[in-house]
């Protein structure tokens, strides 16, 4: 098995570095990842400046450039055969709900849309987790067992693991993406020279109670299963807005 890996959190991130380790029990892994840190970036691509890419080991590489921008690279400069899939992760941080518009995580994985291979994008809960071995161990499962029942050969996953031991761990849940409660204003601050500066985040609470949703499969200590698609199109609203054009 060919496997491309890379994610959001920077090359030299622990979670990546883990699952390199792992992943190359099962197969061929090549590693493309961004030079620094770039989470929230989603699927964006560096179009003004130019990318340079840098092999670091054998089988690694770094871009600097964007989680997507990495996939992109790999998949027309790099890679001499396409993978057989592609993974994202393991992010530092929980993608749930809408934090999947934002992710580079979510990013990356969406980067293997238009090929034939599944692409998996996998975070654990905690931004400074204790415990990436249980991500570490869902991903290999999904893997061993679950990889070859996908109905559709160019699958999106977006996989969240409760950062807790493995032996904690309640089941897999199939979820829909939850929602979060209205954000806060940004966070106001001033620089050394007295200038208003801004800060975006953290991300607002879930809203919980909602049944089905990742957030609920996350509060039960269950791994959250969401599969994703890129077409954005409101196919509910398209009727009712015939009569409104």
């Amino acid at each position: 098995m060919r496997i491309l890996l890379t994610n959001d959190d920077g090359y030299f991130s622990k979670g990546i570095t883990m699952l390199d380790e792992m992943l190359s029990e099962i197969g061929e892994v090549t590693i493309v990842a961004p030079e620094n840190n770039y989470s929230g970036a989603s699927s964006s691509l560096t179009l003004k400046n130019p990318l340079r890419i840098r092999k670091y080991k054998d089988n690694g590489f770094y871009v600097n450039g964007t989680p997507a921008d990495c996939v992109f690279m790999a998949l027309t400069r790099i890679l001499k055969n396409p993978p057989d899939i592609l993974i994202s992760g393991i992010n530092h941080g929980a993608n749930l709900g809408d934090d999947v518009l934002y992710s580079g995580t979510v990013g990356a994985a969406m980067g293997g849309r238009f090929h034939p291979f599944p692409s998996i994008a996998i975070s654990i809960t905690n931004l400074k987790p204790d415990y990436l071995s249980t991500a570490v161990e869902v991903l290999r499962e999904i893997i061993d067992k679950k990889l070859d029942g996908l109905p559709n050969p160019s699958s999106i996953l977006n996989v969240n693991v409760p950062d807790i031991p493995i032996d904690e761990i309640q089941g897999y849940s199939l979820t829909r993406l939850g929602r979060r409660e209205l954000p806060e204003n940004d966070r106001i601050n001033t620089d050394a020279y007295g200038n208003e500066i801004h800060w975006v985040g953290p991300p607002p609470e879930p809203v919980l109670g909602d049944e089905g949703t990742d957030f609920d499969a996350i509060s039960k200590n269950r791994v959250s299963i969401t599969p994703l698609k890129t077409d954005f199109t409101d196919f509910k609203s398209m009727e009712a807005l015939k009569d409104w054009l």
